[in-house]
């Protein structure tokens, strides 16, 4: 990653974080006695966004993924007619940073705009420069940056609905000229939900996802519940879910899964000029939540990361055979990510 890329990434967190004021009132007594009050009457009660015991809520997140050694198979030595080849990958590295600021957040409404970058950086264990498709992988390697916004409107005490949209920047890049619209790709959902008791919360609603390295339009189900002060679990089926272990409220352990991707855009010297590649990965994988002072806390995770799609395309959004380039069925290395982030209260 260049330099002037990593400033202007640097420059862009600078300018959410500033917007964002968040007061720390962990130290605050109040010694007033709220028994002696009863209810206000005709004021309106609205539903919370979380159950208790539940994950922080990552207001910046900055961290650091690595993947073991991995063999990909059967690359075409284009434009020529020769044998694929499979080349063998020793590591998959790179930078992953996130901003979620609250835009608005009062009892009527939360309403967050984010931005992300995410980089994989592939490291061949020979690479001759023959195959164009290798060589730039290996040079430039893969980015996504992006933005987003989630709203939370809670409609009385018990009922919800979550909006979420995200417009992401996803190819084989140097440098920022390199950038085009082919390369974006549009994901959003929308959930109504029910919250039946402080530890309970379901909703079921619809999504289109390039989490599987395609788009699809899929049913979703959200439902965080807590059983008791140890156990609880976090589903957002079937993007993720995890079973939760407490081992205080600042002190997490969690035991489930991912599934990520998205498409990316690459030039190549193909008959079309260029090709999108449909990455889509599920992650079985144990994940360590601590606090380590004030609301930063520290993220460890490693798992398994299981290939479910690397097909390379011929066009935006193709599904069809006939538009297929190559499928390669990459081996599944093991993978652990950490990450330093700034949590929400």
């Amino acid at each position: 990653m260049h330099m002037k890329q990593l400033l202007l990434l640097a420059f862009c967190f600078t300018c959410l974080v500033a917007g964002a004021q968040v007061t720390d009132t962990s130290t605050v007594v109040d010694n007033t006695d709220y028994s002696s009050f009863g209810d206000v009457a005709g004021v309106k009660r609205y539903v919370t966004q979380k159950v208790l015991n539940q994950t922080p809520n990552r207001i910046v997140s900055i961290g650091y993924e690595y993947h073991g050694s991995f063999n990909m198979p059967n690359v075409p030595l284009y434009p020529t007619a020769l044998a694929p080849q499979t080349f063998n990958v020793n590591r998959l590295s790179g930078l992953r940073a996130q901003v979620n600021i609250p835009v608005v957040s009062t009892t009527k409404i939360i309403w967050q705009m984010g931005a992300n970058y995410w980089q994989s950086g592939y490291a061949f264990e020979a690479n001759d420069g023959k195959n164009p498709f290798i060589t730039k992988l290996n040079d430039k390697g893969m980015h996504t940056a992006g933005i987003n916004t989630t709203i939370f409107k809670p409609l009385n005490e018990k009922n919800f609905l979550i909006f979420q949209a995200s417009a992401d920047f996803n190819g084989v890049f140097q440098n920022l000229k390199e950038v085009n619209s082919r390369a974006l790709t549009f994901s959003g959902a929308a959930i109504y939900g029910w919250k039946k008791s402080e530890k309970n919360m379901f909703g079921i609603g619809v999504s289109r996802t390039y989490r599987a390295g395609q788009a699809l339009a899929v049913p979703i189900i959200l439902w965080n519940k807590t059983f008791n002060d140890d156990w609880g679990m976090e589903l957002l089926l079937p993007a993720r879910g995890h079973l939760r272990y407490n081992f205080s409220t600042s002190n997490i352990l969690q035991l489930g899964y991912e599934l990520e991707g998205n498409q990316y855009w690459m030039r190549t010297p193909s008959p079309k000029g260029e090709v999108y590649i449909q990455r889509g990965e599920l992650k079985p994988r144990l994940m360590w939540d601590k606090r380590l002072f004030g609301f930063v806390w520290l993220n460890v995770q490693g798992g398994l990361r299981y290939n479910w799609r690397y097909d390379v395309m011929n066009q935006y959004d193709a599904r069809k055979d006939d538009q297929l380039f190559f499928r390669s069925k990459l081996g599944n290395p093991f993978f652990f990510n950490v990450s330093l982030n700034f949590v929400s209260p």
